[in-house]
């Protein structure tokens, strides 16, 4: 087996594209339109045949509840801190500040996409 994508929804497709490829640096892969059932999909990530997320637009829905059951997703960085004074310059907004995770060493910060999901940004190395 193949870890292939995650899917999350969103409501402004454009921002939310801008994002991922502008703030975090990750390509668009694919996109597809069905007209049919009002929908648009398109897969960012940073490799082809990598692992990437499904950006899901619904036309026709302006908003989603989040609920309390996703957690978040999880970026490697070479240079967390770095990366967060990068993410900040260009527009992103960091929820938690970098450093080590209570009760570790490793180097954890958080951050938000335009949607409100969680983005966990981890040291490598």
């Amino acid at each position: 087996m193949k870890f292939l994508h995650t899917m999350i929804r969103v409501v402004d497709l454009e921002k939310s594209i801008a994002f991922y490829t502008k703030v975090l640096g990750m390509k668009e892969l694919d996109r597809s339109d069905n007209p049919e059932y009002r929908y648009t999909l398109v897969f960012v990530g940073y490799e082809e045949n990598g692992t990437t997320i499904e950006l899901t637009h619904n036309w026709d829905t302006d908003q989603y509840e989040m609920g309390n059951a996703f957690g978040h997703l999880a970026l490697g960085v070479d240079d967390i801190y770095l990366a967060c004074d990068k993410i900040k310059s260009l527009g992103g907004k960091v929820t938690r500040e970098p450093g080590p995770v209570k009760g570790g060493t490793t180097h954890i910060a958080f951050i938000t996409d335009p949607d409100g999901y969680q983005i966990e940004l981890i040291q490598l190395g």
